[in-house]
């Protein structure tokens, strides 16, 4: 059976409605993922939520270990994803509440592993669209049954963090086209894309950045602020996405590693194929 998985950011450490609920401590070969993957059923659909910074909020963003956690969802038998995480507004019409489905990325990190396929193997995704849009139909319709304000599309730019931008950055970032401004989405979709599962994301904003000559520069004060009204809001809409969402539906992003891995069979280690074997199963033997 496939699940829903579920990526909880910042002020988002658990999920609500969750019947049957048990932890899954689990290894990977990339190490240990954020926290203990929690798995339950809503509306009898089974869905694994892990906190990405764990706990209490505990991981900063360069220090996620971002293979292993998507690892994690494919070992769990997770088709598709839904990130939801906090972000700031670099678009005027974007405000503090509103939430966002980004269909694009600019990336700006530095610290991140961002790929399952190194040391003796090589893969090239596509990644034009790196957001599922089926998914995201699917989101936009789940966040239109809560009546929240949201924004359909849109660029998240992804800054390595944990510091927030300056203010020549951010102005920066806005000339670029750029709409929200966050530090994680990013590497999880690349590695969800490698992993054959579908990703979307939820971004809830909590400010202007620093660019918006009404509001000054960011801080903790103002995020937190809004943190727990997004968070509620993010939870009402996880509970329709999981009512509207099937798991088991097929997608192009399932068949994403077709024709990409360039490395010959023959040169790839055991060891190798051992380690990425979820991954590579269905085109390496």
């Amino acid at each position: 059976m496939k699940r829903l998985g579920v990526i909880g950011g910042t002020g988002v450490y658990d999920l609500e409605g969750v019947e049957e609920k048990k932890e899954i401590k689990l290894d990977t070969p990339f190490g240990r993922p954020s926290s203990q993957y929690i798995l339950g059923k809503i509306s009898g659909k089974e869905v694994v939520f892990l906190p990405r910074h764990d706990l209490g909020h505990k991981t900063s963003p360069s220090s996620i270990n971002y293979q292993a956690n998507i690892y994690g969802m494919k070992k769990l038998d997770v088709s598709k994803i839904l990130s939801v995480s906090a972000c700031g507004s670099l678009n005027e019409r974007i405000k503090p509440l509103d939430l966002v489905i980004p269909d694009q990325f600019i990336d700006r990190t530095t610290k991140r592993k961002n790929t399952f396929f190194e040391n003796g193997i090589v893969a090239h995704v596509a990644l034009a669209h790196p957001i599922c849009n089926s998914l995201a139909k699917i989101l936009e319709k789940a966040v239109k049954a809560t009546g929240l304000k949201s924004h359909f599309g849109g660029t998240y730019l992804n800054i390595e963090g944990p510091q927030f931008s300056t203010k020549a950055e951010s102005n920066l970032y806005r000339s670029w086209g750029a709409d929200i401004i966050g530090m994680t989405n990013f590497s999880e979709a690349r590695l969800a894309r490698e992993a054959e599962i579908c990703y979307v994301s939820l971004s809830a904003v909590t400010d202007f950045d620093c660019w918006h000559p009404d509001f000054g520069e960011v801080s903790i004060e103002v995020i937190i602020k809004y943190l727990q009204k997004n968070c509620t809001n993010s939870k009402k809409v996880i509970k329709q996405f999981v009512a509207l969402e099937d798991p088991e539906a097929d997608c192009d992003c399932h068949h994403a590693l077709k024709n990409t891995i360039v490395t010959k069979p023959e040169v790839i280690s055991k060891q190798t194929k051992e380690k990425l074997n979820i991954l590579i199963k269905k085109y390496i033997k």
